[in-house]
């Protein structure tokens, strides 16, 4: 894994080899480059290990560029760059060394002066621009004179956007006590470069293409820093400087048009004002309120809050009693379908599983209880699932979310496997095992449950096995609901099941205990079962 990764949209741009080799002698650290030649070719490119070029025969825009060269990068960091840019000597090791997690770090910026027109005959300079016809003095050649220094003079540390979402730079800001320190809070910044670890943009989802190619960096990146909980910051300790196109007739590389720049303006308007990006977890208000920025007014006061999917989490608890086979398989199988989940396990001794608690307590019914509600506690989830060591879960299982903020949901869609036969029995129950809901609702209930458990030396159908049955009526909460997923999940009944094998009707204390039974030795989905329980086990791994 390298350091950092220096990412470069390009699009026809004279100077990408002359910014490229800045990084390269700049750096002080494992710093490569990644540019994206986007439509275009450029043979003049320094030849260096530490430079990978992609090359798109056809444009694919600076947002969407950038986003491709993220996903090449393995680095720690990752910096976006424009392709007319000069650093600060070591920058990166400086940008580094002061770096949290969630941190969005922006150089302090100077403007380019990149290159002077000069006259061949008397030696006259012109400003960086379009070429012109001729000296501006005798009318002689010119021919461009590379000088590429910062202007020290137009030096830039602070940005905001105004109640329009568009940039704008802020040097009143500096009178503030709060702009004084190397490592400042700012309110947003220019787009041309930024710094961050590389796993922070993709929780931030990169670079919304949604905008377009180009238009509304600054105000994408600092909203999104912002508002996911982290800091978007300016580190004085290092610059870089940004060539600008400000003199008439120096066209941008890439073709913009009023049309593109009114579209991504709309579009970061609705974003931001509405409160609408689903990682958001502060309102735009909570950032107008801490920078105060001029203009804003009560712009935002009637925003509707933040509008975000439902999160879902699991909470797998165990007494660690089943063979580590079974053990094994079922943890595999629910890391594999569950990759972006928040996993909570609450075990007997360490596992290594999702975030781990333990609670060596003996097992029982007030322990599974108390293992419940402690992982409860530590989800932040917004519904949970609730997992016990030895089912099989099937993927379908976790694709409902319950639809009211009172329901306890069951999957009915439930096999017991018994592992010495093969044999199956369907039969229509509710498990807490195959059970989700809001986790607010599951912590009230549980939360009496255990309460009540504690107060009695041996447990009782009383204290709401199954959810909200079993508590007394006057502190019951929620009602169940069942539903049945698209393929069975399947609950391994072992020598050492914490409920007792039944396995045939007459264990059962009348039919409706068992309604809808059926007997097998084939699972719908799964295959056969008959005398083959290792090898079955074995086709369980994903």
């Amino acid at each position: 894994m390298r350091d950092l990764s220096v990412l470069i949209p390009a699009r026809n741009e004279m100077f990408l080899g002359r910014t490229i080799q800045e990084v390269l002698k700049k750096s002080s650290s494992d710093t490569e480059v990644i540019a994206v030649l986007d439509g275009y070719m450029d043979k003049n490119l320094p030849d260096d290990p530490r430079v990978l070029l992609i090359h798109y025969p056809k444009a694919i825009g600076q947002r969407a560029a950038t986003n491709q060269a993220a996903k090449v990068s393995k680095a720690k960091y990752v910096m976006k760059l424009d392709a007319h840019c000069g650093l600060d000597k070591d920058f990166d090791t400086k940008l580094m060394d002061r770096m949290e997690h969630d941190w969005t770090v922006i150089p302090s910026m100077y403007n380019l002066h990149a290159f002077d027109w000069k006259c061949t005959v008397c030696g006259h300079a012109i400003y960086q621009g379009p070429k012109p016809e001729g000296c501006e003095k005798c009318n002689g050649p010119v021919e461009m004179d590379v000088i590429w220094k910062p202007r020290r003079k137009r030096y830039t540390k602070y940005w905001r956007f105004d109640r329009d979402m568009q940039f704008k730079y802020w040097g009143a800001y500096k009178k503030r006590p709060e702009s004084k320190g190397q490592i400042v809070d700012v309110m947003s910044s220019i787009g041309a470069c930024f710094f961050m670890e590389r796993s922070r943009f993709w929780e931030l989802e990169g670079l919304d293409e949604k905008h377009g190619s180009w238009g509304q960096f600054g105000t994408e990146i600092a909203c999104k820093s912002w508002l996911s909980g982290g800091r978007h910051v300016v580190n004085k300790r290092t610059w870089f400087a940004h060539l600008f196109r400000t003199r008439k007739g120096f066209k941008f590389p890439y073709h913009l048009s009023d049309k593109q720049v009114r579209k991504a303006r709309a579009y970061s308007n609705d974003l931001w004002k509405n409160n609408k990006w689903p990682k958001q977890k502060r309102q735009l208000s909570w950032l107008i309120e801490k920078f105060n920025p001029p203009g804003w007014g009560d712009v935002i006061a009637k925003a509707p809050p933040i509008a975000r999917p439902m999160t879902k989490g699991l909470v797998y608890y165990t007494d660690n009693s089943a063979s580590e086979r079974i053990l094994y398989v079922v943890r595999n199988r629910l890391k594999a379908m569950l990759k972006d989940w928040e996993i909570i396990s609450v075990s007997q001794y360490p596992i290594d599983f999702g975030t781990n608690i333990v609670m060596p307590i003996k097992r029982g019914v007030k322990s599974l209880f108390a293992q419940v509600l402690k992982g409860l506690e530590s989800s932040t989830a917004d519904v949970v699932y609730l997992a016990e060591h030895d089912v099989l879960y099937h993927a379908s299982h976790f694709e409902p979310i319950p639809n009211a903020d009172d329901v306890f949901f069951y999957d009915r869609n439930r096999w017991c496997l018994d592992t010495d036969t093969g044999k199956a029995v369907f039969y229509e129950s509710d498990c807490p095992s195959f059970m989700c809901a809001r986790r607010d609702l599951l912590l009230e209930h549980y939360g009496k449950a255990v309460t009540m458990m504690n107060g009695h030396k041996q447990w009782t159908s009383k204290y709401g096995y199954s959810p909200p049955r079993g508590l007394p009526k006057e502190v019951r909460v929620g009602r169940a609901k069942n539903y049945m997923a698209e393929v069975p999940s399947i609950d391994i009944r072992h020598n050492n099941s914490f409920t007792r094998k039944r396995m045939t009707k007459d264990m059962f204390r009348n039919d409706r205990a068992c309604k809808g039974w059926k007997e097998a030795y084939e699972i719908p989905g799964w295959g056969v079962t008959k005398n083959r329980w290792e090898e079955f086990l074995r086709e369980c791994v994903v």
